[in-house]
């Protein structure tokens, strides 16, 4: 790949709630695209715990009443793909373009991004590499029961799936680094039969189970940025959100609830 040298963003969030985390993600990519702001790596967590469904992903995926009795958020990400359920994982977003030394094209940017991510899970003791081949239960809306080239893999189970929008030449990916999960939630928020509540268990892994303890947050972490920063040749200086970006993400907020906690 081309490496891109010089300066990225760091940005460190809290947890919050998920509609305010993907309009955050959106808002950055578009002052990214707009020039207004620099290539940037954002790390956070959710809270309340939340389900992310893709841009054209149908909430009928999703057992509503279940996700209300168990006070979990339910939003709209920005990107396309399946249900993720946020609870026990670190989420990156990376935004950057081409003139930061990513490659036009999804499956050649995937390629790159992912290279960086399946670094840190390799400083952090889990040998993860590109999924080969597609694989999985193509017809549910549950994004772990599927994995794509685009996801990254420990052997046969899924580790972390991401996901992409393009704008112009600047381009905004997100995932997930799954600490550890609970099937059993992850199941009934995915009206998921026992067959595949079976399969879900057998074909994913996390951070946790593969090294045999709890990473810290900030473990992880580190470990996510300093991959970027070796793969892209880049230096990531700690910074925040401009006030632009934070009122774009505030105007936007609404567009991505589909459930809230809050209303």
């Amino acid at each position: 790949m081309t490496r891109s040298g010089g300066r990225w963003r760091l940005i460190v969030d809290g947890a919050a709630g998920g509609a305010w985390n993907m309009a955050v993600d959106r808002a950055m990519l578009v002052a990214h695209a707009a020039a207004e702001a620099p290539p940037t790596l954002r790390l956070y967590r959710w809270t309340p715990p939340a389900v992310s469904l893709g841009r054209f992903q149908s909430a009928d995926d999703v057992d509503l009443p279940y996700c209300a009795a168990e006070g979990l958020e339910i939003c709209r990400r920005p990107t396309g793909g399946r249900g993720v359920l946020h609870d026990d994982e670190l989420t990156y977003s990376i935004v950057a373009g081409v003139a930061d030394g990513l490659p036009r094209g999804v499956r050649r940017s995937y390629a790159v991004l992912c290279e960086a991510l399946a670094e840190a899970y390799r400083a952090l003791g889990v040998d993860a590499s590109l999924t080969a081949r597609d694989r999985g239960e193509r017809g549910s809306g549950a994004c772990y029961l599927h994995a794509t080239s685009a996801d990254l893999s420990l052997g046969a189970a899924k580790l972390s799936g991401s996901a992409q929008v393009w704008s112009g030449d600047s381009c905004l990916q997100h995932g997930s680094f799954v600490v550890d999960r609970d099937v059993t939630r992850e199941a009934r928020v995915f009206m998921l039969n026992d067959e595949h509540t079976r399969a879900l268990e057998r074909s994913t892994a996390t951070i946790a189970a593969v090294i045999g303890r709890r990473p810290s947050w900030d473990e992880v972490t580190s470990a996510v940025a300093e991959a970027v920063g070796r793969v892209f040749s880049v230096e990531l200086e700690p910074a925040t959100l401009s006030g632009d970006e934070l009122e774009m993400a505030g105007r936007m907020r609404q567009d991505h609830v589909v459930r809230s906690t809050l209303t």
